[in-house]
């Protein structure tokens, strides 16, 4: 008798593929039914002055990446994730993209590329990131964490004239911790994606997050943050504990905000 059996494969009868397809993740339009698709999420590092007088790097500032199904509704309930004490807070505008390319030129972002904008969260499991600095460890246990980029709905870059400048800010509890203006990114969003472009062929539907003001901090369960870009878009988040891998609940007004 042959040790060796017969695996039958079938495939799921909708998408043709051996096991159901997942679901793309899609960000809502701000006021429309309309959803924009997300594809992959680059975030950049340092682009904001966290010190006064602080010269502006001579280099670009680094970038990581996290996967789409972490963007989920800045609304509702943020659940503290688990292997951290540690849970911190980074506020950043967001840009969409719905035409990509390789080694774009800074002066046909805005024109030609930039779809909208939202107002992100950066989450970060902070003692990860520490730990993975001392290490030379992967950033991916730190940053790419389940619902660890909470986005609010899109805001066609028109609707607010590419937001190139207006306050951002963060408050925890109503204590406010991080409050910058967008025009004091140190690299702007053109420069931003020519940068990204350099590296990688970008796509329609990618989101960058721009990096974050001076400010960053823990939260704890229980915690209210609130925040938002000026003439982009707010949101409000109370931190719960809740078990791995459990689906973030938006509030009422953000049930749009991002599916799935």
């Amino acid at each position: 008798m042959s040790a060796v059996s017969t695996l039958k494969v079938g495939t799921d009868a909708l998408s043709g593929t051996v096991i159901p397809a997942p679901a793309m993740a899609t960000l809502a339009v701000a006021g429309t039914a309309a959803r924009f698709p997300v594809g992959r999420v680059f975030c950049i590092g340092r682009n904001y002055r966290w010190h006064t007088g602080e010269p502006r790097p001579a280099e670009m500032p680094g970038w990581f990446m996290k996967p789409s199904n972490a963007v989920v509704p800045a609304g509702g309930r943020l659940r503290y994730p688990p292997a951290t004490q540690d849970f911190c807070h980074e506020v950043e505008l967001v840009v969409a993209l719905h035409q990509g390319g390789s080694d774009i030129d800074p002066a046909q972002v805005l024109m030609h590329h930039v779809w909208g904008y939202a107002v992100g969260l950066d989450m970060t499991r902070r003692d990860l990131q520490q730990q993975a600095k001392r290490t030379g460890g992967p950033w991916e246990p730190a940053k790419a964490f389940d619902h660890s980029a909470p986005c609010t709905p899109l805001v066609p870059a028109a609707a607010c004239r590419h937001a190139r400048r207006g306050a951002i800010w963060l408050a925890v509890n109503g204590a406010e911790r991080q409050r910058a203006d967008v025009a004091d990114m140190l690299w702007p969003v053109p420069e931003l994606v020519a940068m990204l472009s350099r590296s990688v062929a970008l796509l329609p539907g990618d989101l960058i997050y721009t990096g974050t003001p001076a400010g960053v901090g823990p939260l704890q369960p229980g915690d209210t943050v609130t925040g938002g870009v000026e003439g982009v878009g707010e949101f409000s988040m109370t931190v719960e504990r809740g078990p791995v891998g459990a689906a973030a609940t938006p509030s009422p007004t953000h049930s749009e905000g991002v599916s799935p």
